[in-house]
């Protein structure tokens, strides 16, 4: 096999399909990358088994044919070679060159006939959302999966099709994160549950353009994004997913509308003095015109008021405040406004559309005077 490639698109290439390579595993041919010139077109290829990609390559093919490479080698070679044409070449012993300029280097490949390729789905279900959408929901969703593998369920996203609605869903015990968006078609309902890792590697690849789109498809047990030049493939979770429904609740004994980013900061100060691993909640005092932020800590207290629009009754809670920085962190409205019952319950922020809804439980606190 002999290909002659720009850096760019060759480095371009690698950077997305070493999303997929295996960094735990005793098969070594799962850290490696495919290379496929066995037809007119150059496909790379990584598949841990659980995510696999495929995207095609812009290279001169002077000699077909196919090899794996240890992504980590030939990944960190192409990154330090000059900006030129780079040449890989290898022989019928795998061993391979890869010369650029003055620099050559050589290393040992593996058979291509080892290699694990993408499973052959059945496109039936299929949904078509631009790249900037996607990109976006998941943005505003994942942050609330559980990186805990106790709950399979709760380490992936639920996305749910309803005519022409895209609902996602992620929680991990404390809080729900839920986003809709519009699709521009109507398609039938479905749902399924998109690991958290999965969703992670495809919007870093995903160039995000508003005007560009990117097709997914469904099966059984896969979920396929189609986009530019590239294939991506992963499981799906199995199991049903929670009945969030129940978990929502329009009642509440007191609403806050408060300017977004006046409240971030203020929470984001008041962290300042929590120690990591201390699990010290931030107390919200609700009164007629104003919320008071209070803290303390083995480092030193901190109180601050802001001003809101209130409904209803007054209320002291406590959250964790990372939840609710990670909440205010990815909602693009000035303002935003709260739905509490009482210090126990759940408080919700979402908008009036719920084109949003975060759930944020809230925990227990002693008061200090």
């Amino acid at each position: 096999m002999k290909l002659v490639f720009q850096k760019s698109n060759l480095l371009s290439a690698l950077q997305i399909v070493s999303k997929a390579v295996s960094n735990k595993t005793t098969m070594s041919i799962l850290e490696c990358i495919l290379f496929d010139a066995s037809t007119n077109i150059i496909k790379l290829t990584a598949n841990d088994m659980e995510l696999g990609i495929e995207t095609i390559v812009e290279g001169e093919i002077i000699e077909k044919g196919i090899i794996a490479l240890e992504s980590k080698f030939i990944l960190d070679i192409v990154r330090k070679l000059p900006d030129s044409d780079i040449t890989i070449e290898s022989d019928s012993s795998f061993r391979t060159t890869i010369s650029c300029e003055k620099s050559n280097f050589n290393i040992i490949g593996k058979s291509g006939e080892d290699f694990s390729y993408l499973p052959a789905i059945e496109k039936n279900n299929q949904i078509v959302i631009s790249q900037f959408s996607l990109k976006e929901v998941v943005r505003q969703t994942i942050f609330s999966i559980s990186d805990n593998d106790n709950n399979k369920l709760m380490t992936g996203e639920l996305f749910e099709i309803n005519g022409n609605e895209l609902k996602v869903v992620s929680l991990d015990g404390h809080r729900i994160s839920i986003r809709k968006i519009q699709l521009r078609d109507s398609y039938e309902s479905k749902k399924v549950i998109v690991p958290g890792k999965t969703l992670n590697e495809i919007v870093k690849i995903v160039p995000g353009g508003a005007e560009d789109d990117i097709t997914i498809s469904f099966s059984d047990k896969h979920i396929v994004f189609e986009f530019d030049n590239t294939i991506a493939v992963s499981r799906l979770i199995e199991g049903e997913y929670f009945r969030i429904d129940q978990m929502l609740s329009s009642d509440y004994e007191t609403k806050v509308k408060i300017n977004k980013k006046e409240f971030m900061d203020c929470i984001d100060r008041a962290s300042l003095l929590v120690k990591e691993g201390d699990k010290k909640p931030i107390i919200i005092n609700i009164t007629d015109s104003a919320m008071e932020l209070k803290i303390n800590s083995v480092v030193g207290s901190m109180n601050e008021e802001i001003d809101i629009e209130k409904q209803g009754k007054d209320l002291m809670i406590g959250f964790n405040p990372k939840f609710l920085i990670d909440a205010l962190r990815v909602i693009d409205d000035e303002e935003v406004e709260l739905y509490m019952v009482n210090p126990k319950a759940p408080c919700f922020i979402k908008n009036s559309e719920e084109s949003y809804i975060y759930l944020i439980l809230p925990v227990n606190f002693t008061t200090v005077s």
